[in-house]
């Protein structure tokens, strides 16, 4: 089956039973999950009932589909991603943007658990993403080109709204969250990575890193979608941490979070819908 092929039959599926329609998709990551029960539901639909869908594996990750209204904004939301590490090509792990993309949703919300690298970080802190480094993992976009979805070159200038990010500070600076800013990267895991690999990336720009988000934006960005993304930092990246990471640690980070990162989610997406 080819990706044309695989996202063609998971369309087909999910709109035989899922009459909603979202116009932002929202994509928690680990310990962020909990967003998902706070909206309007209306319909739910699990990842292991879709067809030739990729499963989410990871502890903490519900893995299902839910559609409603966030004080009024009809979205979707992604309970838990699918990863590479799960043993997923790139092509798999992104086929639920795509779907999302076909769905109706016009803005893709990211969010992830990540480690922190710029200097004066702390765990339990929010990044706004600025712009990120993929070149560590393979592109979504290799193989045959989607022409449905965009062109065989996409341009990558502008991966994160500039527009969409300056709502987010606006909500941030009223509502006194701390919100830093900065570019992730984004490695295959999942092994964490290295003192000696955290000192390479901080050379080369990157104020954190995570294993998902990056090429779930270059497929977004492919097919049109407008994008932001707020990483929560459920750590400091190895070499920086006084000790050694753990799973757990980024769930437990996420957990304490929930609340300032419900708060700065719900407004945003209510003030993103304003404007798209």
């Amino acid at each position: 089956m080819t990706v044309q092929e695989q996202l063609t039959a998971c369309f087909d599926f999910v709109k035989a039973r899922i009459s909603f329609k979202p116009e932002i998709a929202l994509i928690l990551g680990s310990g962020l999950g909990g967003f998902a029960d706070k909206i309007d539901v209306k319909e739910t639909l699990a990842y292991s009932d879709i067809p030739n869908f990729p499963v989410s594996t990871v502890a903490g990750h519900a893995g299902r589909f839910v559609f409603g209204y966030c004080d009024g904004v009809p979205v979707a939301v992604m309970q838990g991603r699918v990863h590479m590490y799960e043993g997923y090509t790139p092509q798999e792990a992104v086929l639920p943007v795509r779907l999302l993309h076909l769905l109706g949703a016009k803005v893709l919300f990211l969010t992830n658990a990540a480690g922190g690298i710029q200097a004066g970080m702390h765990a339990g802190e929010f990044m706004l993403i600025t712009d990120q480094i993929s070149s560590f993992v393979p592109s979504p976009l290799r193989g045959q080109n989607l022409e449905k979805l965009g062109v065989r070159f996409p341009d990558m200038s502008e991966i994160y709204s500039k527009r969409l990010n300056q709502i987010i500070r606006k909500i941030a600076v009223n509502a006194e969250i701390p919100l830093k800013e900065g570019v992730y990267v984004q490695t295959a895991g999942p092994a964490y990575e290295s003192p000696a690999e955290i000192r390479m990336f901080r050379l080369l720009g990157a104020d954190a890193v995570g294993m998902s988000t990056a090429i779930e934006a270059i497929a977004a960005r492919h097919c049109g979608m407008e994008i932001c993304g707020v990483s929560c930092i459920s750590n400091l990246a190895a070499g920086i941490s006084p000790h050694p990471l753990t799973h757990e640690e980024v769930k437990e980070a996420g957990d304490k979070a929930a609340p300032q990162f419900e708060q700065l989610v719900r407004q945003a997406i209510t003030e993103i819908h304003k404007v798209i």
